[in-house]
């Protein structure tokens, strides 16, 4: 596994908008503001590509586009690591257009959230480029930053900390006046193991993402699991999966596609986060809808956890070797990187 160099003070992140851009709408190019001053504060500096500040029906700029702006990241000598601005809806069109190659020859740490999961699965599990799942640019526009946006900023210097269960999450966001809220912490924390153990302990190579994303790549040539599994199978799979819009049924049909597309082969456990979507027109439960489909693997599920839609969320890094554990509702996870 590459695990592209650290951030040190004074060094540049460039900010790319793969999926959605900003809005030319005051309050957002004012937040967007904040953000590049709240990374300064911290002795870093964002340089962002050409269609950070464009958004039309949820794209910023064409596919090819964006695809050219990415690469251009890993070719700049100045940029230390590379960001996305934000989720959305239609990253998958860039990836028939990017070229991989200038990645690889220009490995860099590159960290997104949701829809930007395509681009850090196939980094990881292709490319065999360590990748950061936790937050886009948006939330780093908030003041001040919640302790996860400083965690991700430590883990990006360097600093492999151990992450905690936080105490509340957002259920329910309130209206954005400026851009800049903090996030509304209106909810206990509680991560749930659901296959019968009061204590988990999971060890083992980390990779996942947005479950969303990840049934679209499934059995396309932008899915190369089989040959990554089989690479790490001595150290054993551990799964993550964010649900944002899937409901209930659609969970359980999607967990199966996995299953049978072998992408559950030498899994040890899986780590899911809070569903964004717990929505089901048969009265099925998030926690039903999973074992459904995964129970027959006779291995743990942790489900709950602070790797979600419903913020704030920790920083996985996919490819790492992740232990995590479970016990009374709260959770440890540390990453080596071997």
């Amino acid at each position: 596994m590459i695990y592209p160099k650290f951030l040190k003070d004074k060094d540049v992140i460039s900010l790319t908008a793969p999926s959605e851009g900003c809005s030319n709408e005051e309050i957002n190019l004012n937040a967007f503001e904040n953000g590049i001053n709240e990374f300064k504060k911290r002795g870093i500096t964002i340089k962002e590509t050409s269609d950070c500040k464009k958004n039309y029906l949820g794209r910023s700029d064409g596919a090819e586009v964006r695809a050219k702006e990415f690469e251009n990241c890993f070719k700049d000598k100045e940029t230390n690591a590379v960001l996305c601005y934000s989720g959305g809806e239609f990253l998958v069109e860039m990836l028939s257009y990017t070229n991989f190659d200038i990645v690889k020859e220009n490995p860099k740490w590159f960290l997104g959230f949701s829809d930007p999961t395509s681009l850090l699965f196939y980094m990881t599990t292709t490319l065999d480029i360590a990748t950061l799942y936790g937050n886009n640019f948006r939330k780093y526009q908030m003041t001040p930053w919640h302790e996860s946006l400083e965690n991700s900023l430590k883990i990006l210097k360097g600093n492999i900390i151990e992450q905690r269960s936080f105490d509340k999450y957002e259920n329910e966001s309130k209206e954005h006046i400026t851009g800049t809220e903090p996030f509304n912490l209106d909810t206990k924390v509680e991560w749930k193991n659901i296959t019968g153990e009061e204590k988990i302990n999971l060890n083992g190579r980390l990779i996942g993402g947005c479950l969303d994303v990840l049934a679209s790549i499934v059995g396309t040539r932008f899915d190369n699991v089989k040959s990554f599994i089989e690479k790490y199978k001595d150290d054993g799979i551990v799964w993550y999966f964010d649900n944002c819009d899937f409901t209930n049924e659609q969970v359980v049909r999607v967990l199966w596609q996995l299953k049978e597309a072998d992408w559950f082969k030498y899994t040890k456990g899986f780590i899911f986060g809070r569903s964004a979507n717990d929505v089901s027109c048969y009265d099925i439960s998030f926690k039903d809808s999973v074992l459904a489909t995964l129970e027959c693997l006779n291995v743990p599920i942790i489900i709950d956890t602070d790797i979600s839609h419903k913020r704030p969320a920790m920083t996985f890094i996919n490819g790492a070797i992740i232990n995590a554990q479970c016990k009374d509702g709260k959770g440890i996870v540390n990453f080596e990187l071997k």
